[in-house]
């Protein structure tokens, strides 16, 4: 079916109206990071709703946006090389004081978060940075989770590993006592057989001593 198209115009029902804004809020913030991304563009969205409500999406800082673009803005509007030389140098001392603004804004959170400096937050700050510590902490206890059973399955494959390692030094050691033990039985019994046969040789020999012995002497063989 054709898809009909929607006539763009105030939507007078106020509940399809909150839908419809809530939708196509994150459609545009949804494309707006799309593009930043694809496009390595700095971009600052801000929207408010009927009621007032603020909502923003910014791919960097929102107030790092927003000076850029004021100073833009007088960029624009200066017309001689020095009013742009002298607004440039402006614009680079409020960048850094901007920035070190921000550092120590982000050196208070970090010692903030680890829990250092709440003196001075009240109620609803300290709940705001509890959630921000239990997130974190849940990110720390899966990711170790995971590199727990990794370890683990690591581990088990080495003990199977060695097991199976163990069995063929077992069967070579058996195959090889088996082999010692016939080469051992072999050559006893070749032994036997030698000592057998000398022993029959020496006895042929007594009694053909023993023969001669009694012809010489004159007396019957027995």
């Amino acid at each position: 079916m054709v898809r009909q198209k929607i006539q763009i115009k105030k939507i007078d029902n106020l509940t399809a109206r909150q839908v419809t804004f809530s939708k196509r809020r994150r459609g545009l913030f949804k494309k707006a990071q799309e593009l930043s991304t694809l496009c390595d563009a700095d971009i600052g969205l801000i929207v408010f709703s009927a009621t007032g409500k603020l909502f923003e999406y910014s791919s960097s800082s929102m107030v790092q946006l927003i000076e850029k673009h004021k100073m833009q803005s007088e960029r624009e509007n200066m017309d001689s090389p020095d009013q742009l030389q002298s607004s440039n140098l402006q614009s680079e001392r409020k960048t850094c004081a901007m920035l070190s603004r921000e550092f120590v804004e982000k050196n208070r959170e970090l010692r903030q978060l680890n829990g250092e400096e709440l003196q001075g937050l009240g109620l609803e700050e300290l709940m705001k940075l509890e959630k921000i510590v239990e997130g974190g902490i849940s990110r720390v206890l899966k990711i170790k989770g995971d590199k727990f059973m990794r370890e683990i399955s690591s581990l088990k494959k080495k003990a199977t590993q060695l097991q199976e390692e163990n069995s063929q030094l077992k069967q070579q050691s058996e195959a090889r006592v088996l082999q010692f033990e016939g080469q051992t039985a072999t050559e006893q019994g070749q032994s036997a057989d030698s000592i057998t046969n000398n022993r029959s040789l020496v006895n042929s020999h007594q009694d053909c001593n023993d023969s001669d012995t009694s012809l010489k002497l004159g007396l019957a063989f027995p």
